[in-house]
């Protein structure tokens, strides 16, 4: 079996990027507006454990409304705005697989390409994993972040550079956890090596595609590809408390405490809130790719949850979730970082999105069951007629 990450040597803020967080919680019935919305991320920065702030972006009929509560910056008032920079966090998994599905329409890449096929220098026993069975989370990959590597990383170096050559050693001599294709689990290895096959199809770093392929079409002018912690001003500061269980008076700063090399096409992207609504509106309206590869994009996994989990019922697809809400359906992803938990989502077509952002990592309990009330809050008004 897998190595285990050893959490017990870590402070209690590190623990959060052991493994992909898979909580259940029931849907809300709630009115669906705007107020609604904002009175639930009031809620959320007023709950015990809850973020000292929330942004939330509703984009529909041409305008985008923002609601905001709390702070962006403990030590100074104002509370987040849709222009201030922050982690994405596991959001950056569907940038990947826009590039993924953009090499795809071109005839670069199949989704039936295997590793073996496609990428030189892995282990034997991942050769037969496709390129479908790693945007869909069912590639069997072990997941790094549970890895004894990623703990000693973040342990004595969190901030220092890590390559995906050597996030890929800290899982090599590991079996796969199941048969390619046997069952849905998340596992943040799946697109590194997404990573690392874009850049061996394109011959250029895999930033340059993500700026070629993604943030110049959809005119992403403050998202960026970082692999060290600094962050553009102004930025949202991300917080951990410092018990993990909010009883801590004083949460923690870790807006920069941790590299986002050893994200990097997992989760390294940083961007805004509105650059992230505009992102996910052209991932569903077809910037990227063409009908035909949504079409094989759309077939969903029943119970494979993002993570952590978006509202209502979530199914896994191409490096796409949907959420099937009291309200309707929305497509998109969740993202978990120390400091940051995001979600965006859209309709089928993209001309209504949504995002939720809280400067803390992804809470669990009824703190999670909360924020998940809140997103499909959102929902309700994104799609009330």
């Amino acid at each position: 079996m897998m190595r285990t990450m050893k959490t017990r040597r870590l402070p209690a803020y590190l623990v959060v990027l052991a493994a992909s967080l898979a909580f259940a919680a029931p849907a809300a019935a709630a009115p669906a507006d705007a107020d609604d919305v904002q009175r639930g991320l009031e809620r959320l920065v007023a709950a015990k454990g809850g973020p000292p702030g929330a942004i939330a972006t509703m984009y529909r009929d041409g305008r985008m409304t923002v609601l905001r509560a709390g702070r962006a910056d403990v030590r100074r008032p104002g509370a987040p705005k849709p222009t201030d920079h922050m982690r994405i966090a596991s959001v950056a998994k569907a940038f990947s697989g826009a590039v993924a599905l953009n090499l795809v329409r071109d005839g670069r890449l199949g989704l039936d390409d295997t590793i073996g096929q496609r990428l030189g220098g892995m282990p034997a026993a991942w050769g037969a994993v496709t390129v479908r069975q790693m945007l869909n989370h069912t590639s069997g990959l072990p997941d790094y972040t549970r890895s004894e590597g990623f703990a000693k990383q973040a342990e004595k170096n969190p901030r220092g550079f890590v390559s995906p050559r050597k996030i890929i050693g800290w899982v090599r001599g590991d079996p796969l956890e199941f048969a390619p294709g046997r069952r849905y689990e998340y596992s943040n290895t799946d697109n590194i090596v997404i990573g690392l096959i874009v850049e061996a199809i394109t011959g250029r770093p895999y930033g340059e595609a993500l700026e070629e392929i993604v943030f110049a079409p959809a005119g992403l002018r403050r998202t960026s590809f970082p692999v060290k912690p600094a962050l553009p001003r102004p930025f949202i500061h991300g917080y951990v408390h410092s018990d993990a269980k909010g009883a801590g008076e004083e949460p923690v700063d870790v807006s920069t405490f941790l590299s986002p090399s050893g994200a990097w096409a997992s989760g390294a992207i940083v961007s805004t809130p509105r650059d992230l609504n505009a992102f996910i509106r052209s991932y569903l309206g077809l910037k990227f790719f063409s009908s035909a590869q949504q079409q094989e994009q759309m077939q969903f996994v029943p119970g494979g949850e993002s993570s952590p989990p978006g509202p209502g019922g979530n199914a896994a697809g191409l490096a796409l979730f949907r959420y099937r809400t009291k309200c309707g359906v929305v497509y998109g992803h969740t993202g978990n970082f120390p400091g940051y938990v995001q979600w965006a989502a859209a309709t089928a077509d993209g001309t209504r999105a949504v995002t939720t952002s809280l400067n803390i990592p992804a809470p669990a309990g009824k703190l999670l069951t909360q924020l998940r009330r809140v997103q499909e809050t959102a929902v309700c008004a994104l799609l009330a007629k």
